[in-house]
């Protein structure tokens, strides 16, 4: 959290809020970078993302925390209401690049460290170390079900205990961040 808010000082925007949004909503980066305004019901702080962008192919469903709704408002500032909600800086009918996330996490000083991928498993950790439901954390992760009879007849989201969580991380992230600026 510290890297992250020195990067702010230098960093793009955009890519600040991404690598933001990627914390708060464990997302793979793709199914981040590759998201358009119309999937978002800002209104009622959901993300539905079309099962062609999920590793599973199945659709999945985001609750928003307060804070990622905040980093979604000032985003559609910069880039407007339609489209991809991180566009390319070079071609406006693309999507940010995959190189635009790793090379800021590279700047911060922890290349071959960590990965965009890798605030999913911390996010797990310390989820399940805080003791929330193995299934809820699997559910917000998109994994899917091992076990084929589960898989077959439970189709549960979990939506509201999810979003519960999501608010909780959030929450967590930020008293993480104001710790580490205590300490600068």
């Amino acid at each position: 959290m510290r890297a992250l808010n020195a990067y702010e000082e230098r960093g793009m925007r955009q890519t600040i809020i991404a690598l933001r949004l990627l914390l708060l909503t464990f997302v793979r980066n793709g199914e981040l970078r590759l998201a358009i305004w119309e999937e978002f019901d800002l209104e009622n702080a959901i993300w539905r993302i079309p099962g062609e962008r999920m590793k599973m192919r199945e659709p999945h469903v985001v609750p928003l925390s307060k804070q990622a709704m905040q980093l979604l408002r000032e985003l559609k500032t910069f880039t407007g209401p339609f489209g991809f909600i991180f566009p390319n800086r070079s071609t406006a009918n693309t999507a940010m690049s995959n190189t635009t996330i790793n090379r800021a996490i590279e700047y911060m000083g922890y290349k071959a460290r960590i990965t965009s991928h890798g605030f999913r498993g911390t996010a797990s950790t310390v989820l399940h170390e805080h003791e929330w439901p193995h299934e809820i954390i699997e559910r917000q992760l998109a994994h899917a079900e091992r076990n084929s009879v589960v898989k077959a007849y439970n189709h549960a989201q979990h939506l509201s205990k999810r979003r519960e969580m999501m608010q909780w991380w959030a929450d967590y992230l930020d008293e993480i961040e104001s710790q580490a600026l205590k300490v600068d």
